[in-house]
């Protein structure tokens, strides 16, 4: 028998794993399920496509990466874009159903966690006994895997850019920090090999988008519940806050007004 649609995508599966929980069931909750179970999807396909951009970097794949950059940063729009959809549910409408997520938070998100330390955003406690994070071994293993940073690092080192030793040979379980002698090196690169400069850029991008989802996401969260403690007891808004405009490349940021 022929391989059908349904079959290849596996959708008797898949448009039975949204179930509201709310009893009599509550319009929006659907909507709240839907884009969660949605937005899941995409962080998978970002981890993903950020795995094959290490791989185009630890390559020396320069064009590669580029496409690899350009495919996630149109992904984050996306991300950002579907937010518009969940703003048309109303404070109110997210309060009829709220108290049905119980000790269930976004903050829980596995997947978005391993995302961050993909690029370098590493917090050791949260995979440390005790985090609130449920599902941890693919987590811990991103911890301990080099982050796009400490792949951009080795893959300038190889096209002769005087990346500093302490760079290359760091624990890659520490979070990205700045480096005034990495940038210095970056700055001379814009000027001498002109064919990194769209890398460089579309890096920026990429950051860039990943602000305006934390940004947006923020605002949205204050929104919908205002100062109130997220569900699971996360800080909510207070706590979103805390890493807006923290940047995945500050080197690449911190040369701009040198240029």
């Amino acid at each position: 028998m022929a391989l059908t649609y349904a079959e290849y995508l596996e959708l008797e599966q898949l448009l039975a794993l949204q179930r509201p929980r709310s009893d009599p069931a509550e319009h929006d909750e659907m909507l709240f399920i839907v884009i969660h179970q949605v937005y899941e999807i995409w962080f998978k396909l970002v981890l993903h496509e950020t795995d094959k951009l290490g791989r185009d970097l630890r390559g020396g794949e320069l064009f590669e990466a580029i496409g690899t950059l350009k495919r996630i940063r149109t992904i984050l729009k996306t991300l950002v874009a579907q937010l518009d959809i969940l703003e048309t549910m109303t404070p109110l409408s997210f309060a009829s159903f709220r108290q049905r997520l119980d000790t269930a938070s976004g903050f829980q998100s596995s997947q978005f966690r391993e995302v961050e330390f993909a690029y370098g955003y590493k917090r050791a406690h949260l995979v440390a006994e005790g985090s609130p994070i449920p599902d941890r071994a693919a987590l811990e293993a991103r911890l301990h895997a080099p982050s796009i940073m400490d792949d951009l690092y080795r893959f300038l080192a190889d096209r002769g850019v005087g990346v500093p030793d302490h760079l290359l040979s760091r624990d890659v379980a520490q979070p990205t920090e700045a480096s005034t002698e990495l940038q210095d090196q970056i700055l001379l690169t814009y000027h001498q090999q002109p064919e990194l400069v769209l890398l460089f850029e579309l890096l920026l991008d990429l950051d860039e988008g990943f602000q305006e989802w934390r940004y947006r996401h923020v605002k949205l969260v204050e929104r919908t519940i205002g100062a109130k403690h997220g569900t699971g007891g996360s800080a909510g808004v207070e706590f979103l806050k805390r890493s807006l405009f923290m940047p995945l490349f500050p080197d690449l940021w911190a040369v701009r007004h040198q240029m």
